[in-house]
């Protein structure tokens, strides 16, 4: 039975490494069908009420796209370029083995590559970080086929379409609102916070649709350039921490403090790094006329409440950055394959629509996107009952 997504989460788990004394979290918010679904993370500082965060707005993400699941995620408090982070990442996975056998279905998230979370699991004997869907199929070694063909089909650019469609999910959701507002892409200016997987990809498909991307962040610093950055070539300059190798970047490009990509005149503003990046503190710096969050939690309540107060919406994250959780689970259903056309269509087509509709209401009469993207979920609340069943996978 599926829990209401106001109501307390069905599990909190608490985890404390034997061997570094770190701490990791599980927080099953609601089951769907016996499943949940949420990416696992890795950060110094993470804490139980920031993974109960996530996990409420995991189950706000399958809600708001009708996937057949409920929402967990799970937390580390360590940090990811620790030498020993592998080994503390498979202790936790190990230790959690129980609901990743049978009930939560995680991928990568911040600090979490999914290649690696991939790698532990095939450690563990679980095969893929999707394992508890997968062990469900009719046919599990057909779907983990498909499941590992879709992953690693190649796309333009060099890369794979498992680790660039959560960031042509948040570029769709981008130009949804050009779309919504009748701006033409060539004329919308765009800064980006964070050039990992989430805000890269975002960055990418939004510089190849044809907006100008003046300003992205990583841990680094802000590069600002008012004509537009060459995107493609700071991808390229990213190490493995998804931080830009300066030695690399033309000296027209202004090195800005890292803070500084928030302030940024621009048209979208998408906060692709952390949680909580906006704030009272910080909300009246941002000169951009929409938020789209690309990183979970992005904006806290009361910063988003003053943007809207300024006439700024705020695009939530359980819709932006839904595309990556979304496509997994049509993937695993069998609804998309191994070809990125049709992934990209399908995706483009869902993000669109539903950004329009937000926008639609904020136009009318300055109802906040996150209102009406509530109601999408209520009505899965109400209509939950027709989902506890068994999940059928072909």
């Amino acid at each position: 039975m599926g829990l209401g997504h106001a109501d307390e989460p069905l599990l909190r788990l608490t985890w404390t490494d034997r061997v570094t004394g770190a701490h990791g979290y599980l927080v099953v918010h609601s089951l769907v069908s016996g499943l949940a679904t949420g990416g696992t993370r890795m950060r110094s500082g993470c804490t139980l009420s920031e993974v109960e965060d996530l996990a409420r707005g995991m189950a706000a993400k399958t809600a708001t796209f009708d996937l057949p699941v409920g929402g967990a995620k799970g937390g580390i408090d360590f940090d990811p370029k620790h030498p020993g982070a592998r080994g503390v990442l498979t202790r936790f996975c190990q230790a959690m083995r129980p609901w990743l056998d049978d009930h939560w279905v995680t991928a990568e998230d911040l600090g979490v590559p999914q290649h690696l979370i991939d790698e532990v699991f095939a450690e563990l004997g679980l095969g893929q970080s999707y394992h508890a869907a997968i062990r469900r199929s009719a046919d599990a070694e057909r779907t983990l086929r498909r499941v590992h063909a879709g992953l690693s089909a190649p796309v333009p650019g060099g890369l794979l379409l498992g680790d660039v469609i959560g960031g042509y999910g948040v570029a769709q959701a981008c130009l949804g609102v050009a779309s919504a507002w009748e701006w033409s892409p060539h004329d919308t200016t765009v800064a980006v916070q964070g050039i990992g997987t989430m805000g890269g990809g975002a960055a990418w498909y939004l510089h190849e649709a044809g907006m100008r991307i003046v300003a992205v962040a990583d841990a680094a610093g802000t590069l600002y350039d008012p004509e537009g950055l060459d995107v493609p070539a700071l991808l390229e300059a990213r190490d493995h921490y998804g931080e830009i190798d300066r030695t690399r970047v033309p000296d027209h490009v202004r090195r800005l403090p890292r803070s500084a990509v928030l302030a940024t005149e621009a048209d979208l503003l998408v906060p692709a790094a952390i949680s909580y990046a906006l704030t009272p503190d910080n909300s009246y710096d941002v000169r951009a006329s929409a938020v789209v969050e690309a990183a979970n939690a992005a904006t806290t309540p009361e910063a988003e409440a003053m943007l809207a107060g300024r006439g700024i919406p705020v695009i939530p994250d359980f819709v932006a950055n839904a595309g990556a959780a979304a496509w997994a689970w049509w993937l695993i259903l069998g609804q998309v394959g191994a070809d990125p056309t049709d992934s990209f269509v399908k995706l483009r087509a869902e993000m669109q629509a539903k950004v329009a509709l937000l926008l639609s209401a904020w136009n009318a009469g300055r109802v906040p996107p996150r209102k009406t993207a509530l109601e999408f979920v209520t009505a899965r609340d109400l209509a939950e009952s027709s989902l506890d069943q068994v999940l059928t996978i072909p």
